[in-house]
């Protein structure tokens, strides 16, 4: 292999056109396209999605190879998703992937949108503290389409210890946002406005979900239903508690979370715990588990929010993990929205 190989990553696997060229583990450009169009419709529309993939990669590809300052040929390898996710966009990234490995006569590698999110975490500089975890640690994933804990031994020996049986954990809270009148998405604005709430002045419940599955359905129904409730009585209740109802969101969303990753501490004896996903950059959750480990004496890594929210740079450093291994895949592996064992048979269930 050589001492510096030059990869291009490719997402396209949601709303996200999100290029990145790595050297090594070190990021020399990583240009993401947000589509922000989905905004008007409150929340991601599949085919659109996918057209504006197809209009957007070249345009994402060439802004990063001059912001890289590298020519076309100097890369080495072209990594790219190949799912989870919207199955019409993954396709489109992962034709102009082919394309692109094909006229440069590289490698192209496959990439597990979830692996990529945790071994975000290899890239030099990625997390706040500057350090990669240590093998073995647990890596909870919280994003708009995935919400699970795996254990993690190695680069690409993972297993899932427990994931959401209905709801991601985004998607639950763009869904409540907009019931209490946000736009899409709505994570962030609810984040906001938490800051100046008392996130103890509404209690919702805990859903009740033996081992280490996550369930959002009901909790999210709770919620609405709570909200409709009373509106109902008090027409302006949103807006004279927006602050304490978005601190209460916030609390018992990191009260679920905590409890899941706690379990899976002392199931597992573990205490290195990465938060991996878009979720992972919400400053309450990041502050919470923060405290929860320096109580319980656990090392925690969060990655920074570009490299948290989807992003090339992900996909190139898993891209260039398997390169370095020798681990290249077929050309013709069809791409997935849902996780299939048979291409990844190192990310296994319990």
């Amino acid at each position: 292999m050589k001492k510096k190989i030059i990869v291009i990553g490719i997402e396209s696997s949601c709303d996200d056109t999100a290029v990145s060229i790595m050297r090594c583990n070190e990021i020399l450009s990583n240009i993401v396209i947000h589509q922000h169009v989905h905004k008007k419709y409150g929340g991601v529309v599949p085919e659109l999605s996918a057209r504006l993939h197809d209009e957007e990669l070249l345009e994402a590809v060439n802004k990063s190879i001059s912001t890289a300052k590298i020519k076309q040929n100097d890369i080495d390898v072209v990594s790219c998703t190949i799912g989870p996710g919207l199955i019409n966009s993954i396709l489109v990234g992962y034709s102009f992937s082919k394309s692109l490995a094909m006229g440069l006569d590289i490698p192209i590698i496959p990439v597990d949108h979830i692996q990529a999110h945790i071994l975000v975490h290899f890239i030099k500089n990625a997390n706040f503290n500057n350090s990669f975890p240590k093998f073995p640690f647990l890596s909870l994933v919280i994003s708009g389409g995935h919400t699970q804990i795996i254990k993690v031994d190695g680069f690409f020996k993972m297993k899932v210890l427990g994931s959401t049986l209905d709801d991601a954990l985004g998607e639950t809270i763009d869904k409540i946002a907009r019931k209490i009148g946000f736009s899409y998405p709505g994570g962030e604005t609810i984040e906001m406005y938490s800051k100046y709430g008392n996130n103890k002045k509404f209690t919702f419940p805990k859903p009740l979900i033996k081992g280490l599955d996550f369930s959002f359905s009901g909790f999210k129904t709770h919620i609405l239903k709570f909200i409709e409730e009373k509106t109902k009585k008090e027409p302006f209740f949103i807006k004279k508690n927006i602050y304490d109802i978005c601190a209460s969101i916030q609390k018992s969303i990191s009260d679920i979370l905590i409890e899941k990753i706690n379990m899976a501490v002392l199931k597992t004896n573990i205490n290195k715990i990465i938060l991996s996903g878009g979720v992972s950059s919400n400053k309450e959750i990041i502050n919470n588990f923060s405290i929860y480990a320096k109580k319980n004496n656990c090392d925690l890594f969060v990655p920074k929010k570009c490299l948290a929210t989807d992003n090339g740079a992900m996909i190139a450093i898993t891209g260039f993990l398997k390169y370095k291994y020798n681990m290249f895949s077929s050309n013709n592996i069809a791409p997935y929205s849902k996780y299939k064992k048979i291409y990844f048979p190192n990310l296994t269930t319990v």
